[in-house]
C-alpha cells in the first residue's frame, strides 16, 4: 500500500527533490511504510507563495476557530486552533500564523504557532512551528522548528491535487520533525460531534522517529481536518467539536 509512487509526485514538481524509486537505494527505514529518499532539499520560490490558504481539504480563513477534543491514554485535551490574521515570513516567504493551545484540566499543555503558505499549484506547505510543551512548573520548546534554519526544510501537509497512493513529506528538521503523509482514500466518511461529513481524504501519517506509531486523520472540503486517530502504537483520538466563523 506504501509502495513510493514517483509518478503521483509529478504534480508536485516542487516537491519532487523527496521522490525515490522503489528499489530503496540511498533511502531510510519509515517504520516499516516503504523506502524514503534521505536526500531532501525542495526548491522554494517565494514568488510563487503567499499566505492565502484555500485548498479545499485545510482552507486557512483568518479569524476562523476550530475546537477539537482529544482523547489519549492520559486524559482528555481540548485544543482550540485559531487561524490568525498575522503573516510570519519564513525562508522568505509569507506564512499565515496559526495559534494552537491544547489544554488538560484546564491548564495549558502545548501552546503552539505553526507557519502555512499556499504555493501557485494549491499545495498547503508547512514551514515550521514555535512550540512550548507545559509539565507542572517545567517547560520544553523541543519539537520547534523553522524552515530555513539549521538545516530545516519545509514540506506538503495538504496537496493541492491529492491522489491515493501519493506520499509527501510534511516537515524534516532531522531528529526533530520528519512526519510524512500518504494518501488513503477521498472517499472517506466521517461523523464527529460538529457534523458528518462525506467525500473527505483520509490520509496516514508517520515518522521514521517514532516508527511504532501510525496515524490516520480525516479532511474534509470546507473545512480541513476533522478526525484523527493512532491506529498503531497507543490511544489517540481527535475529532471536531465545534467551529467559530469570523
Amino acid at each position: 500500500m506504501r509502495v513510493l509512487r514517483c509518478l503521483l509526485l509529478l504534480a508536485l514538481p516542487l516537491f519532487a527533490a523527496g521522490c525515490d524509486d522503489d528499489s530503496g537505494s540511498g533511502s531510510e527505514s519509515d517504520g516499516g511504510a516503504g523506502p524514503v529518499d534521505a536526500a531532501y532539499a525542495p526548491e522554494v520560490d517565494p514568488a510563487k507563495f503567499g499566505p492565502t490558504v484555500d485548498n479545499p481539504f485545510f482552507p486557512l480563513v483568518p479569524g476562523t476557530v476550530f475546537h477539537y477534543t482529544e482523547e489519549t491514554e492520559d486524559g482528555v485535551e481540548t485544543i482550540t486552533t485559531t487561524v490568525t490574521a498575522d503573516t510570519r515570513v519564513v525562508a522568505g516567504v509569507t506564512c499565515v500564523v496559526v495559534h494552537d493551545v491544547a489544554e488538560e484540566d484546564g491548564e495549558v499543555a502545548e501552546d503552539t504557532f505553526d507557519w502555512y503558505a499556499q504555493d501557485d499549484q494549491g499545495n498547503v506547505w508547512y514551514f515550521g512551528e514555535d512550540t512550548t510543551a507545559y509539565d507542572g512548573d517545567e517547560s520544553t520548546k523541543a519539537g520547534s522548528w523553522e524552515a530555513g534554519v539549521d538545516g530545516a526544510q519545509p514540506g506538503i501537509l495538504m496537496p493541492g491535487d491529492p491522489q491515493v497512493g501519493q506520499r509527501y513529506r510534511q516537515e524534516y528538521y532531522a531528529g526533530e520533525a520528519e512526519d510524512m503523509g500518504e494518501v488513503l482514500a477521498l472517499d472517506a466518511a466521517a461523523t464527529v460531534p460538529h457534523g458528518t461529513y462525506e467525500g473527505c481524504l483520509r490520509t496516514r501519517d508517520w515518522t521514521p522517529l517514532e516508527p511504532d506509531k501510525v496515524e490516520e486523520k480525516v479532511y474534509c472540503r470546507g473545512v480541513g481536518l476533522v478526525q484523527a486517530d493512532l491506529v498503531e502504537g497507543g490511544l489517540e483520538h481527535l475529532e471536531l467539536v465545534s467551529v467559530d466563523a469570523p
